[in-house]
């Protein structure tokens, strides 16, 4: 384990201003303080930009030194990009160069990236977070609160492979409900041994892995307990991810009659047929963040995964997360609900131009959410998330995704 807390100039004035300039968010190869040149795209890069740029950083790191990790306590325990592959191996998570190095605080939402990042729902309806009593649902409105965008958390007990992250806060929902809060979110890297286990399969030496599971928990600190009619908070895990052209989200679900009625696909319009393609036990959305768009599933059909596949950097993505197919999961659709708690466990977001062409990344995004439950004083919610990515051999990765997902990667190339 690394900590890392100071900044160091290893960016030049020229490169700065490239960065700024760069529509793509695309920095320039920069130099670690060894004076080596950092080819860009790797992790190595990523960790010398982040150390340049951010207060306090650590980095997890497997007894190979090849699976790495880097969290940032800047943004609430955030896991910003993971590698399988040492220092100059592929930087798996999206991060929003350009917003970092500026040092801008933007009003509304700070999109500054990382794989995997730590939000509470519902973000639309009745109970919202994200929008003021009386508002309208639009973009104008939509805040999103400080204690899981800007806000920095207490660091606890790290190691060379875990961390602890805290952080207390008091949030008020559109109904005006207030919730006091204590957040805690334990971030551990993972081993070949520990993920064979939980996979049940044996990873060829042909693929390298990196894997991590994060503890997520929030508590009730109030002096009230929370109940339903008032609105209820969900802890929501959202992961950016780095698109390529040939990258696709693999969802597989179960089988249901009507199974249109267990998947949302209109959050932000309707999505192309040729973008996303329902079949009957799993669906692909294609991810190259050029359309904006974003599908969920139900828990009555959800699997406890969901993956993506890049073709052309052969990067099998996962994530594993619990389903409650009796719980409660909140509706962040932007409108007043007839149902609020008719919610999604697992979503996918393909970024892409807004209306006046502007856009955040371009990325793509994987996510799951918690059910909900009534807390009472001092109780807690725990929620826990197991990400992998896998790289090497098409064939290789091709038998674990039929094993794990039920999916032939040939036949959507």
């Amino acid at each position: 384990m690394k900590i890392f807390n100071t900044k160091t100039a290893w960016i030049c004035l020229t490169a700065f201003a490239f960065a700024c300039n760069n529509p793509e968010n695309k920095m320039p190869s920069s130099k670690d303080s060894t004076t080596h040149i950092v080819a860009m795209n790797t992790y190595a890069h990523d960790r010398e930009f982040l150390k340049a740029h951010t207060k306090n950083l650590i980095e997890l790191e497997g007894s190979d030194h090849n699976a790495k990790i880097l969290l940032s306590a800047d943004y609430q325990g955030r896991v910003m990009t993971s590698t399988a592959a040492g220092d100059s191996g592929a930087s798996f998570g999206w991060i929003n160069y350009k917003l970092i190095s500026s040092g801008e605080k933007k009003k509304q939402f700070n999109p500054y990236g990382g794989e995997e990042r730590f939000w509470l729902g519902p973000e639309g309806g009745q109970y919202s977070l994200y929008f003021k009593k009386g508002d309208s649902f639009n973009i104008a409105h939509w805040q999103v609160p400080t204690v899981i965008d800007t806000e920095s958390y207490d660091v606890v007990q790290p190691n060379q492979s875990q961390a602890v992250f805290s952080k207390k806060a008091s949030l008020t929902n559109y109904s005006g409900t207030v919730f006091d809060i204590a957040i805690q979110r334990k971030i551990s890297l993972l081993d070949n041994k520990a993920m064979e286990e939980k996979l049940k399969l044996v990873i060829p030496s042909s693929v390298s892995l990196v894997a991590y599971e994060t503890d997520n928990s929030i508590k009730n600190i109030g002096n009230t307990d929370w109940k339903k009619e008032n609105g209820l908070i969900s802890i929501w895990l959202l992961g950016m991810m780095t698109p390529s052209d040939e990258t696709k989200v693999i969802i597989p679900f179960l089988p249901e009659k009507n199974i249109h009625d267990y998947i949302t696909d209109n959050y932000f319009g309707a999505i192309s047929v040729d973008r996303l393609k329902i079949k009957d036990s799993f669906l692909i959305f294609q991810c190259d963040g050029k359309s904006r768009g974003k599908i969920g599933l139900s828990p009555t059909i959800a699997k406890s995964i969901a993956a993506s596949y890049d073709f052309k950097h052969h990067t099998l993505s996962l994530i594993f997360f619990p389903v409650d197919r009796d719980g409660l999961y909140v509706n962040s659709k932007w409108e007043l609900q007839k149902q609020p708690f008719k919610g999604d466990v697992v979503n996918s977001y393909n970024d892409g131009p807004l209306q006046d062409g502007t856009q955040m990344g371009p990325f793509y995004e994987i996510e799951s959410s918690s059910s909900v439950k009534e807390l009472k004083k001092g109780e807690s919610l725990r929620y826990l998330q197991t990400t992998c990515h896998l790289q090497g051999d098409f064939n290789a990765l091709n038998t674990i995704a039929k094993q794990l997902l039920g999916v032939d990667l040939e036949t959507l190339k």
